[in-house]
């Protein structure tokens, strides 16, 4: 596994945030974690961008260009063109100086390879040999193109990407030389490990910025003469249109950045639903390469955009003409289409999340999957489990919570901290001597019940345990138990009836003491008839006293 981009485990917190955001779905929750499934991966770095717990992290290839530098070859940077709008101040020669000091030789812009990209499209629309066109430079739209719209393969421009064209270039100039790309985007790692030998690295400016830090350079301010550079607009949006000379006015030519915007339009053209003839430009980003995943999020879209267009001059780069033959790519399709489940199985899965009916399927959206039916779909590819239909569990948490208040022979109450009724059991009621059927919910606890140890507790937060309180209007005895939530603001109350306990605690106490009496008298009586008859019972009378003594100590004990 290459790991472009991977989990970070430790902080993965089950949000399933980046499922809501990933526009295909590449991604599988297992085991309490969100696993991106790399054959699907089209890296285009929304996961990494949305990620609340910062759980997603990109390969980083630091180490392999310290390597290349350290082996004492020619290490070249082509810098992206969106470098202008990572920066502040700064021009290609500050950025060249900087990277001298880490020890590459020099550093040109990608740039100048997209104005080598830029001439073959002109070449392209110009024979018009198709009646839709869809520009390669992304390579996310490519990947993406490539595992899920067949059709639309023939439609991409059979031309290498800038980061291609001007390693490609760099290496024809400096045969020495290997090249280390830089740039916004997280695609560029896996395009450059398909490019044996034309590009050697590829690092983010997030890694060149932890870089730079680590050996603490600065930029320094350096004039620039500019002699080219109307490639330098590619990374906005428009950008490849825009630095077209030639545009056959037999095409529309149209501009379509952002993922889900881009399937919209490759459903229609697979659809069938394009009539007219059409260059389409194509990113994966919202706003094009300026908004890459690793672009400064400090720096907003029309601050990044307004700092490229004022650094871009209406000429060309001079670059070197090349045979059309090594400025070709051809697409091949990856069919990476998963099963699909019949309807049964479609059904029976819904109906294990609870979805029996129609009106059950809430569509909401917090498992990741904008319906349930694409939710159980996704369990059944084994991409999801039935833990991650949040109303689902919530319905059936609050459900078997409810049957466990409902059904306690303990009485239960919970208030809030204005001490109103928020919740009460029938067990309460049945306390209180009050049908449950009649609606307390927002009621003040001061209607059935004195709140003055609600009130004591909240005040000391300290909690009561077990404290014995008679209700002299319900002629009732229980042992309370009230506990006060500081985190959730709520007051419970736990109630045990223990009327019977004391009633009958009562009368076996009046039942030994009528004993005890009864006892006495015999005694007494016992005496009296002992005096008189003494000769004749002799011993027997002390042992009778003995024996009665006894049975009065044990009724007292009791």
């Amino acid at each position: 596994m290459n790991n472009y981009l991977s989990l970070n485990e430790l902080n993965c917190k089950n949000c399933y945030k980046c499922i809501r955001h990933c526009p295909v779905k590449s991604i599988k929750f297992s085991e309490n974690h969100a696993y991106i499934i790399e054959k699907e991966c089209i890296l285009c770095g929304t996961c990494y961008v949305v990620c609340p717990q910062n759980a997603k992290k990109i390969r980083n290839d630091i180490k392999k260009v310290k390597i290349l530098i350290e082996s004492g070859r020619k290490v070249v940077a082509s810098i992206a063109p969106s470098f202008i709008a990572e920066y502040e101040n700064v021009n290609i020669k500050i950025i060249e100086n900087a990277l001298k000091k880490l020890g590459f030789n020099s550093a040109e812009e990608t740039a100048k390879g997209a104005t080598i990209v830029k001439k073959e499209y002109e070449k392209i629309v110009e024979n018009s040999e198709k009646n839709i066109v869809i520009s390669s430079c992304c390579h996310t739209i490519n990947k993406l193109i490539q595992s899920k719209y067949e059709k639309s393969i023939d439609y991409l421009a059979d031309v290498i990407t800038p980061m291609h064209a001007h390693c490609l270039d760099i290496k024809e100039r400096f045969s020495d030389a290997v090249t280390v790309f830089i740039g916004p985007c997280i695609s560029k790692k896996e395009e450059a490990d398909e490019l044996i030998n034309i590009v050697d690295a590829v690092i983010t400016f997030q890694e060149l910025n932890e870089w730079l830090e680590e050996e603490n350079i600065e930029f320094e301010q350096h004039e620039e003469e500019l002699t080219g550079g109307l490639t330098r607009i590619f990374p906005t949006s428009g950008g490849i249109i825009n630095s077209m000379n030639y545009k056959n006015s037999n095409y529309n030519y149209f501009v379509v950045d952002g993922i889900e915007d881009c399937i919209r339009a490759l459903e229609d053209i697979e659809s069938g639903a394009i009539k007219s003839r059409c260059f389409i430009e194509m990113s994966a980003c919202k706003g094009s390469c300026i908004n890459g995943p690793v672009m400064n999020k400090n720096n907003k879209p029309i601050t990044r955009l307004s700092k490229v267009m004022s650094y871009y001059n209406r000429n060309d780069f001079v670059v070197k003409e090349y045979v059309e033959k090594l400025l070709k790519k051809q697409f091949y399709f990856n069919n990476l289409k998963n099963n699909s489940p019949s309807e049964r199985e479609i059904k029976e899965i819904l109906k294990k999340m609870g979805k029996i009916k129609a009106e059950q399927e809430l569509n909401c959206g917090t498992c990741g999957y904008n319906t349930c039916r694409e939710k159980a779909i996704a369990v059944f590819q084994g991409k999801a489990d039935f833990s991650m239909c949040l109303p689902f569990l919530k319905e059936k948490a609050e459900s078997f919570s409810d049957h466990i208040i409902y059904n306690s022979p303990n009485g239960i109450m919970v208030l809030n901290e204005e001490l109103e009724i928020q919740q009460i059991n029938k067990s309460a009621c049945e306390i209180i001597n009050i049908d449950y059927g009649l609606n307390l919910i927002g009621s003040q606890v001061v209607q059935i019940l004195n709140p003055s140890d609600y009130v004591v507790v909240m005040e000391t937060g300290e909690n009561i345990y077990n404290k014995k309180v008679y209700l002299a209007e319900y002629e009732k005895y229980i042992e309370e138990t009230i506990i006060y939530d500081k985190e959730y603001h709520i007051v419970m109350s736990i109630m045990r009836n223990i009327t019977y306990d004391i009633n009958y605690k009562t009368q076996k106490e009046e039942l030994c003491k009528n004993t005890i009496e009864i006892a006495d008298a015999v005694i007494e009586k016992q005496m009296r008839i002992a005096q008189e008859i003494a000769s004749l019972l002799g011993e027997t009378v002390a042992e009778t006293k003995v024996a009665l003594s006894n049975l009065k100590g044990k009724l007292i004990d009791e």
